[in-house]
């Protein structure tokens, strides 16, 4: 392994870490200002000109907030809870095929950090590894609801989980690969894996959206009956992990939903356009995030369109109607398949 690439391989994943950051920082801005047109008022504009720099102002506000922590509260757990939220946000970034491939110095280098042939696998790894942050937090602030909010949270994810799985599983059976490179790269021009599994990609965004917590499905920071949920003890930095994490862990969803049902840095007609390859692979990473951004905008419009479930109709979602589903789309891809082969 030649020094070119260990600097390569850093410097991507510094750059892809500091967008994940920078992405999460604006999206807070981005939910803002649709949530005033969707309620007709303007939302924030007094920091920056149009309110360009009320995240920095936000920031600054979460790092000079009064340190808190609860007097009963399990001190390392605390600060270990928003510490493995935050860091599990940014390891899943890890695996995600942002472009083609670029040639510096006479050298092919991907645009993705670790191409590993279980990419998959890892994501759900990662992703899974999560919830213990949201439990560890609820658990140790030492308060009855943080401590449900936290058990909500843990049913939520496993739930949803399981559906999301099942979804993917489909995916794998018609890619014969569990590597998110070369499923990306099998949906070249427009052969995308959205017109193949239209109900795979409906049961993915759905638990994508529980996944995040994200409303309909945020009934783990419930304000009306748990205050603030598991985060209810938390402010300065520690709460500001938490919310982070949540906007990080958006992206990174619309991410994964872009390289598996709509071709990530692929587009349709990219060969006629008589692009160098280093030119090529640029357009498709801007391609790419095109997509995220249009999944961003949609996870929140559905956050300030739809109300809360019940929580009773949030497990039921789950285990009746989408976990039944993912089963009867899996069978049927598998028999296609097998027709087909």
């Amino acid at each position: 392994m030649d020094q070119q690439f260990i600097i390569y391989k850093t410097v991507l994943a510094l750059s892809i870490m500091l967008i994940s950051l920078l992405v999460a920082m604006y999206s807070t801005l981005a939910e803002r200002k649709l949530a005033a047109f969707f309620q007709d008022r303007l939302g924030p504009d007094r920091a920056g000109p149009f309110g360009l720099l009320q995240p920095l102002a936000d920031g600054v506000k979460l790092f000079f907030k009064e340190e808190f922590m609860p007097a009963s509260a399990n001190k390392f757990l605390y600060i270990l809870g928003p510490s493995i939220t935050m860091l599990v946000a940014l390891l899943t970034s890890a695996v995600i095929p942002w472009g083609d491939s670029l040639t510096i110095n006479g050298q092919t280098y991907r645009v993705q950090v670790a191409d590993v042939n279980i990419g998959i696998l890892y994501v759900f790894a990662v992703v899974s590894v999560g919830v213990y942050g949201i439990m560890i937090g609820g658990w140790a602030s030492n308060n009855k609801y943080a401590l449900l909010g936290a058990i909500r949270a843990a049913s939520q994810m496993i739930s949803y989980e399981l559906a999301m799985g099942l979804s993917i599983i489909a995916v794998i059976m018609m890619s014969g690969t569990l590597s998110l490179q070369e499923i990306v790269d099998q949906q070249k021009g427009f052969n995308w894996n959205v017109w193949y599994q239209p109900l795979g990609f409906i049961i993915f965004l759905i638990c994508a959206l529980a996944e995040c917590n994200r409303a309909p499905f945020d009934l783990p920071e419930c304000e009306t009956e748990l205050v603030g949920g598991y985060h209810t003890e938390y402010s300065s930095m520690k709460l500001g992990f938490y919310l982070f994490a949540e906007y990080i862990n958006m992206f990174i969803s619309a991410a994964i939903i872009s390289a598996l049902y709509f071709g990530g840095y692929h587009f349709p007609f990219e060969d006629s356009l008589g692009l160098s390859a280093n030119m090529l692979t640029i357009v498709g990473m801007v391609v790419f995030f095109i997509k995220i951004t249009f999944f961003g905008f949609v996870f929140m419009w559905i956050r300030w369109t739809l109300p809360r479930f019940r929580y009773d109709q949030l497990m039921g979602l789950g285990w009746k109607k989408l976990i039944p589903l993912a089963i009867f789309n899996m069978v049927i891809t598998g028999l296609i398949v097998r027709l087909l082969n």
